[in-house]
C-alpha cells in the first residue's frame, strides 16, 4: 500500500466512519493515523530521525516532513534529528538554539508489517480516545439512576450493558433475593466511576440508600421540586428501610405526598426494591421528637439524650419491647442509622429498677457521709439532691422546703456537708502531692482537689503537662472506628467536665505559660464571627 496511489481522500472517509462508529472526534482519529504513518516512515528512514506527518483536513493528502533541531555544540547527540548552529547556516541566515529546519520526504511505501502496525497504533488511540469518552460521561452521573440491560453475570457479579460501555453489579450490592438473566432490563444507581488499566469502571449499586432515595425523587414530584426534602435514609436492603422526610410548604403534608393516592407512589419504590417494607417519617430538629418518630409502630414513653455521648435512652411500656427492636433488632438499628445515635431500649419495668438503684445509692451516700437514718435521707434524694456539693452549697431556703427541716436543721446539714467535702479535699490534696503534683498545677484555679488528684494519677504532675493536655483527653469523648462508636475515657470525666470546659482550662494553662498570646486568640475569634457574618 502506498499513500501516493491510494485514494487521498479514503484517509478521511476512514476516520469519519471510524469516528461515528466509536462516537469520537474525528480529529482524534487523524491525529492517530498521522502517528502511525510517521512511526512506518522511521522504519524506513531510520529510527534516529525526526519523521513528522500531516494529513490535510479537506483533501486528505498525507505529507511526510523530516525536522532538526537546532542544539548547542556541546549538546548534539542525534546528528539525523539535530544540528549545530553553524550547520544551520547552510539553511537559516541567522539560526537561534531551537529553531526547526524542515524538510519533506517522499512518502514511504507500507509494506505488510508496516501496515499492520499503523493498523495498531489506530485501534490503540481510537481506544484509548473511546475510553476517554466513556470516562467523561459517566463521571458526571455519579449519584443518578440509570436503566441497563444484563449481559452476563460472573462470579456472582452481574455485567450491565449502559448503553455506551458497561457496569458492574458486584454481588454485595444486589438485593439478597434478586437473580437476573442476560437481556433482563435492570434499573441501578451509579455509586462510582473510576480510571482503571482496562478502562472506566462503573460500579452500580442496587442496595445503596441513595438509590431509595433517587427512586422517590422519579415518583414524587415534590421532592424533585424541592419542595419536600429526604433528610435522612437507613435500609436493611431487601427488607425494611425508614426515609425521614420534610415539607417547606406547611400546605403539604410530606407523608402523604410520598405514600400517594393510595400508596400508589410509595408502591412503585416497593415493586421496584423488590418487597422492601418502607416506613416514611416526618422529620424534626428535635433529635428526642424524631427518634419516637423513628421507632413507629413501637410506641415511647420517654427519652433521655445524652448529646455529648451521642447516645439515647429510650423507655417504652414492657409489652412494646419486641415491637420496637424488631426482627433480628432491625427496626432499632435503622432507627439508629436514621438518627446518627446509639439507641438503648429500656422497658419500664426496667427503667423502675434503675431509678431505685440509684434512689438506694444515694440514700446511702447521705446517710454514710452525713449520719443521717434512712428516712431523711430518703427525704433529700426525693428533693432532688443527687450529692454533697448540691446539700453543701445550696440555699437555705431549698433544704427548708423539705418536711420537718427547720433553720437549724438545714445549718447542722450543710456544716456536716462541707466538713465531709473538705475532709476528702485535704485527702485527696495530701495524694496528690504523695505522687509528686507541683504547686503550679495546685494553684490552678478551676481544678478542685479531687481533679488534681485525678490527674497526678494519670501523670499529669505540672502546669507544663496539663497545658499538652488535649480537650478529650480531660473530658473524654467519642472516636468512630470502623463505622462503630469507640468511647475515649476521659481523666477528668466522673467530674461532669464538658468539652467546651476542658478547652478553656488548657488555653488557660497554656497563656498564663506564655505560650499562647491572648491578642492572636481575640484576632481569631473576630475573623471567625466575620465569615460566619459572611456566611449567613
Amino acid at each position: 500500500m502506498a499513500i501516493t496511489s491510494a485514494n487521498q481522500l479514503e484517509l478521511l472517509q476512514t476516520a469519519e466512519a471510524v469516528a461515528r462508529e466509536k462516537m469520537i472526534d474525528p480529529g482524534l482519529v487523524v491525529e492517530a493515523m498521522e502517528e502511525s504513518l510517521a512511526r512506518a516512515a522511521k522504519s524506513r528512514y531510520g529510527a534516529d530521525m525526526d519523521i513528522r506527518v500531516s494529513i490535510d483536513r479537506k483533501t486528505g493528502r498525507a505529507t511526510f516532513t523530516r525536522v532538526r533541531t537546532v542544539v548547542p555544540d556541546d549538546e548534539l547527540e542525534n546528528y539525523q534529528a539535530e544540528l549545530t548552529v553553524e550547520q544551520a547556516k547552510q539553511y537559516l541566515e541567522n539560526p537561534q538554539i531551537g529553531d526547526e529546519i524542515k524538510d519533506e520526504v517522499p512518502p514511504v511505501e507500507l509494506g505488510r508489517i508496516a501496515a499492520q502496525s499503523a493498523k495498531q497504533v489506530i485501534l490503540q488511540k481510537v481506544r484509548e480516545a473511546e475510553r476517554d469518552r466513556q470516562y467523561d460521561e459517566f463521571k458526571d452521573r455519579v449519584g443518578t439512576i440509570i436503566n441497563g440491560v444484563v449481559k452476563r453475570e460472573e462470579y456472582g457479579n452481574v455485567i450491565v450493558d449502559i448503553g455506551r460501555g458497561e457496569g458492574i453489579l458486584r454481588r454485595n450490592e444486589k438485593i439478597g433475593r434478586e437473580t437476573y438473566r442476560p437481556n433482563d432490563r435492570i434499573r441501578c444507581y451509579i455509586k462510582d466511576v473510576r480510571r482503571e488499566v482496562r478502562g472506566p469502571q462503573v460500579f452500580l449499586s442496587r442496595t445503596a440508600p441513595e438509590f431509595m432515595a433517587e427512586l422517590f425523587k422519579m415518583e414524587v414530584p415534590e421532592i424533585y421540586d424541592g419542595i419536600i426534602e429526604i433528610k435522612a435514609v437507613a435500609r436493611d436492603p431487601g427488607s425494611r428501610a425508614k426515609i425521614a422526610v420534610i415539607s417547606y410548604d406547611s400546605s403539604i403534608d410530606p407523608v402523604g405526598a410520598c405514600v400517594g393516592m393510595r400508596g400508589s407512589r410509595v408502591q412503585a419504590v416497593v415493586n421496584e426494591l423488590q418487597g422492601e417494607k418502607i416506613d416514611i417519617i416526618p422529620w424534626n430538629d428535635d433529635q428526642p421528637t424524631f427518634l419516637v418518630n423513628a421507632l413507629q409502630p413501637a410506641e415511647v414513653s420517654k427519652v433521655v439524650l445524652d448529646e455529648d455521648a451521642g447516645k439515647i435512652e429510650v423507655v417504652v411500656p414492657d409489652e412494646q419491647l419486641s415491637l420496637a427492636i424488631g426482627r433480628r433488632g432491625q427496626n432499632v438499628r435503622l432507627a439508629s442509622q436514621l438518627t446518627g445515635l446509639d439507641i438503648d431500649i429500656l422497658t419500664e419495668a426496667e427503667e423502675s429498677e434503675r431509678r431505685q438503684a440509684e434512689f438506694a445509692e444515694r440514700t446511702k451516700l447521705f446517710m454514710d457521709s452525713l449520719d443521717l437514718d434512712e428516712f431523711f435521707a430518703q427525704l433529700l434524694v426525693s428533693e432532688g439532691f443527687t450529692n454533697l456539693e448540691e446539700v453543701a452549697y445550696v440555699d437555705v431556703d431549698e433544704l427548708l422546703v423539705i418536711d420537718g427541716v427547720d433553720e437549724e436543721t438545714a445549718t447542722e446539714l450543710q456544716a456536716r456537708a462541707r466538713d465531709v467535702l473538705e475532709e476528702a479535699n485535704r485527702s485527696a490534696l495530701a495524694h496528690a502531692r504523695e505522687l509528686g503534683v507541683e504547686d503550679s498545677l495546685v494553684d490552678f484555679e478551676g481544678l478542685t482537689p479531687q481533679m488534681i488528684e485525678a490527674l497526678a494519677e494519670d501523670g499529669v504532675k505540672s502546669l507544663e503537662d496539663f497545658a499538652t493536655c488535649a480537650d478529650w483527653e480531660l473530658a473524654g469523648g467519642w472516636t468512630t472506628v470502623n463505622g462503630e462508636r469507640v468511647k475515649d475515657d476521659g481523666v477528668l470525666e466522673k467530674f461532669d467536665v464538658s468539652l467546651e470546659e476542658a478547652q478553656n482550662l488548657v488555653m488557660t494553662a497554656r497563656i498564663q505559660l506564655g505560650w499562647v498570646d491572648p491578642a492572636d486568640l481575640a484576632s481569631d475569634e473576630e475573623e471567625t464571627e466575620v465569615e460566619e457574618e459572611s456566611e449567613a
